[in-house]
C-alpha cells in the first residue's frame, strides 16, 4: 500500500490512528508508521493495547486480539504509541480518529452525527477515521455516502467531512486497501485503493492463533 502511495508522491502523510488491534504484526506496523507518517493518531485499539481503555467495551475477538497484541509488543512499539495524540490540524485540516466530539469513540455513520461533527470544528476539510468505512458528506448537500475507488471530490465551495476507509480490516465490501488522496492547492481529494497479499495476512493470523473471523472477514471486507 505505500509503494501505491509514494507514485503519487504526497509532501506528507496522515494516519488516522488504530494501527495494532487486530492484526499480525503489530511492531512492523507501528515501525513502518513510526518512519513514514508525519502524523499519526491514538485509535481506540491502539488504547486498549495500551491497557488506557477496558478491554470489556471491545468485542468478544477484538478483545482477544488486543490482549495478544499487548503481549507481544515491544517496548519501542509502546512507546510510540504512548506518545500519539487523539486528534491533530494540519494544513487547515482537521484529523480526528472518531470523530470532533468524541475524538476516540464516536462512529461518523449517519447525515446527523457528520453534521454535528463539521458544525463543532472550523476547518474546511475534516478527517476522520474509526468506523473502517470510506465515506464522504458535504456540508450543503448534507448527504453522507460511500465513496469507492475512483470517488473524486472538489473541497472549494463546500465544507466536507471524508473518511479515507481502512488499511485493514475494511468494512465496506472492498478487501483492498483504502486510502485518501488530498491536494489541497488544486482543491480535490480522490479515494484510492491498492490491493495487497490478502491470503498470506490471513494464514499469520490463523499462525498467530488469533480468531479465525478477523481472518475470513479480510477476504470479503466486511
Amino acid at each position: 500500500m505505500l509503494d501505491a502511495v509514494a507514485r503519487d508522491a504526497p509532501d506528507e502523510i496522515w494516519c488516522l490512528g488504530d494501527l495494532v488491534g487486530y492484526g499480525p504484526r503489530p511492531n512492523e506496523c507501528c515501525s513502518l508508521v513510526r518512519e513514514r507518517a508525519d502524523v499519526c493518531l491514538i485509535g481506540n485499539h491502539d488504547l486498549g493495547v495500551l491497557g488506557r481503555i477496558d478491554l470489556d467495551v471491545f468485542s468478544p475477538d477484538a478483545a482477544v486480539s488486543a490482549r495478544w497484541t499487548a503481549g507481544v509488543l515491544e517496548p519501542q512499539a509502546r512507546t510510540y504509541l504512548d506518545s500519539l495524540p487523539s486528534n491533530a490540524v494540519r494544513e487547515g485540516v482537521g484529523l480526528f480518529h472518531g470523530s470532533p466530539r468524541d475524538p476516540v469513540w464516536e462512529y461518523v455513520l449517519s447525515p446527523a452525527v457528520a453534521l454535528a461533527a463539521l458544525a463543532g470544528t472550523e476547518e474546511e476539510v475534516v478527517l476522520v477515521g474509526h468506523s473502517h468505512v470510506a465515506l464522504s458528506f458535504g456540508w450543503e448537500k448534507r448527504f453522507l455516502g460511500l465513496a469507492p475507488e475512483g470517488t473524486e471530490l472538489g473541497l472549494a465551495g463546500e465544507r466536507r467531512l471524508l473518511n479515507p476507509g481502512s488499511v485493514g480490516q475494511p468494512r465496506d465490501g472492498d478487501p483492498r486497501a483504502a486510502w485518501l488522496l488530498l491536494d489541497l492547492s488544486a482543491g480535490r481529494a480522490v479515494f484510492r485503493r491498492a490491493p495487497y497479499d490478502v491470503a498470506r495476512t490471513q494464514e499469520e493470523i490463523r499462525e498467530a492463533g488469533l480468531p479465525k473471523a478477523l481472518a475470513e472477514r479480510l477476504g470479503h471486507g466486511v
